[in-house]
């Protein structure tokens, strides 16, 4: 960690400020995106799981979510780099401190414990909301079905066993907040700028192990299940794009050059993605739809993510393009495969961070960032290895633990609402409350309630 009271930078501290208020912002953005997708019985549970995912990761982090994801590793950096020290920083212990501002002209402006040229605060706080929707993530694979008590714990439990420890061999740095960091960032070198590994696959696996645990919905996959409102569905994609300016340029960690990069290939990658996704729909379906499009700009923002520092405007548009043909039509892999992943976690997140993680190793460039070259940029196979155990490491780690989660949950407080329930809708029996005031619009709640949400990719009212 820097030295308290030295080289603090405002510029740098308002960015890092503004981008953890960006990223926040994209966990309400996924509850519209995922709420607009489900039927309208489901939709206030949808949202909920969202923001119940705020609460219970936030108080996590600040007891000891923090300090095992970047404290100290406990077993050192030659064979070890699993986990930090969980009571490195417990309660924040030793980053509260100081005075803000001068007192007077004899007080020194600061006695802040800082990391580069930030207050450590700060980069609490950014790293917080990355934890907040990797959690928030895996619901989308379970909507319309899982009881809202065993999704509270399942937050707590994978946060606590999953993330915080895949957050310390991905982000911790040696020498950043600790003296001894996470093998994956250290030893391996793999390169994963703001969580291709850590944030998507690893809620793409943990979705698809608890989608299996918990089994299909009713009546699926013969029932088009279509979605109950595309323009929340866009206005949410709208404000995960938004937000992920803070998601990948605020992982420079300062507004500088790294910043400016990563804001213009995420950009351009997104653009890219979305028109592939209609594209491929065009080709496939007959005609592109809006679902698509706020499903290619997922897809493109996901796969830009563990990229966007290492690659130029050309990788950035290729990876783009690659990962929305690609996710597009790995949406479909669930009806021949068998497993119901309700909103496409697996097809966009699972699939897209392993594009994006990957295709490092292929168009990385020393122009970049990173400063690392790729195969078609004369590095050779060197950079993709690593980004492949990256990867790999990452998925076994997340579907083995989450399979003991799910099986603990599983045989205890039990994971699936009750038939009745679920016919009811998540809204009315785990909520008490409805989204819609059907009757007193005069109109019919049960007709309404009988819509759902169709794969990502599937033309509304179209059955796959």
């Amino acid at each position: 960690m820097g030295a308290p009271g030295s080289g603090l930078d405002s510029g740098d501290t308002a960015w890092m400020l503004a981008s953890a208020a960006l990223v926040l912002l994209m966990t309400p953005g996924l509850a519209f995106f995922y709420g607009g997708m489900v039927r309208a019985k489901n939709v206030l549970n949808m949202i909920m799981m969202s923001v119940v995912s705020m609460g219970v990761v936030t108080v996590l982090w600040c007891l000891y979510g923090f300090s095992m994801s970047f404290g100290n590793d406990v077993w050192g950096t030659k064979n070890g780099g699993l986990l930090g020290d969980p009571g490195q920083y417990f309660g924040l212990k030793g980053l509260i401190s100081g005075n803000g501002v001068a007192a007077s002209g004899s007080t020194p402006a600061t006695d802040i414990p800082l990391i580069g040229t930030i207050p450590a605060l700060v980069f609490v706080a950014f790293q917080l909301m990355f934890a907040i929707i990797t959690v928030a993530l895996v619901s989308g694979a379970v909507a319309d079905r899982m009881k809202f008590s065993a999704w509270v714990v399942f937050t707590a439990l994978w946060s606590t066993i999953v993330y915080f420890p895949v957050a310390h061999w991905v982000f911790a740095a040696s020498g950043v907040t600790g003296d001894k960091g996470g093998w994956l960032i250290n030893n391996v070198k793999a390169i994963d700028f703001a969580g291709g590994t850590a944030v998507h696959i690893n809620a793409g696996v943990a979705g698809l192990v608890l989608a299996l645990f918990l089994g299909k919905r009713k009546g699926w996959p013969k029932t088009p299940f279509r979605p109950h409102n595309v323009p929340f569905v866009m206005l949410g994609a709208g404000l995960l794009w938004f937000g992920w300016y803070g998601f990948n340029a605020g992982s420079a960690g300062s507004a500088n050059g790294a910043a400016a990069s990563t804001f213009l290939t995420t950009t351009v990658a997104t653009a890219a993605a979305m028109l592939a996704w209609l594209l491929v729909e065009r080709i496939r379906d007959g005609h592109p739809t809006t679902l698509g499009a706020a499903s290619g700009i997922v897809a493109g923002l996901v796969a830009i993510t563990p990229s966007c520092s290492s690659v130029n405007v050309l990788g950035a548009l290729a990876i783009g393009a690659i990962a929305g043909a690609l996710c597009a039509l790995a949406v479909g892999l669930k009806f021949k495969l068998g497993f119901d992943d309700s909103l496409d976690v697996v097809g966009v997140h699972l699939v897209g961070g392993v594009i994006g993680t990957l295709l490092v190793g292929f168009f990385a460039t020393k122009q970049a960032p990173a400063g690392v070259a790729g195969l078609f940029e004369g590095g050779g196979w060197d950079q993709l290895w690593r980004q492949a155990v990256g990867a790999g490491s990452v998925l076994l780690y997340s579907g083995v633990a989450t399979a003991i989660i799910a099986l603990v949950l599983k045989y205890t407080i039990g994971l699936r609402i009750d038939a009745e329930g679920e016919a009811k809708g998540a809204d009315e029996s785990q909520h008490a409350e409805t989204a819609y005031d059907f009757v007193a619009l005069g109109g019919s709640g049960s007709l309404i309630s009988g819509h759902g949400a169709a794969p990502i990719g599937a033309a509304p009212g179209k059955e796959v």
